[in-house]
């Protein structure tokens, strides 16, 4: 059997679609196949910082994260540089803007969606 895909999946976020963006996540990690995908999770809480997910990874964090990283301002965490793909599963300002994207590619760590320019474009609904 070849390896697993190892995805992060990126959910949360600063906006007030948090919640939302959690709900989301869930739904990702549901439906990702444990054969083929590796999971790990990853919440940026309301405050900006990014725990990690402990366990299998289908859990989502709940405030018993593994390990705090920083808010990520001039490098990407480490452990988002040791996956094979990041699924940003965030909603609004500080994720589906093109902030996370820009951050993801600066790093040049692998992601699905839209890149910077696209995310940026599609948030301005006007």
């Amino acid at each position: 059997m070849s390896r697993r895909v190892r995805v992060a999946v990126l959910m949360g976020g600063r906006s007030s679609e948090h919640e939302i963006s959690v709900a989301s996540a869930r739904s990702v990690l549901e439906s990702l196949d444990p054969d083929r995908y590796e999971p790990v999770t990853v919440e940026i809480g309301r405050d900006g910082r990014w725990e990690l997910g402990s366990g299998n990874g289908r859990e989502l964090p709940a405030g018993s994260a593994a390990e705090t990283l920083p808010v990520p301002t001039s490098k990407v965490p480490d452990t988002l540089g040791e996956v094979d793909v990041v699924i940003p599963v965030l909603h609004g300002p500080f994720g589906e803007d093109g902030t996370v994207q820009g951050l993801l590619e600066l790093a040049d760590v692998p992601y699905v969606g839209a890149g910077v320019l696209g995310s940026a474009l599609a948030m301005d609904k006007d």
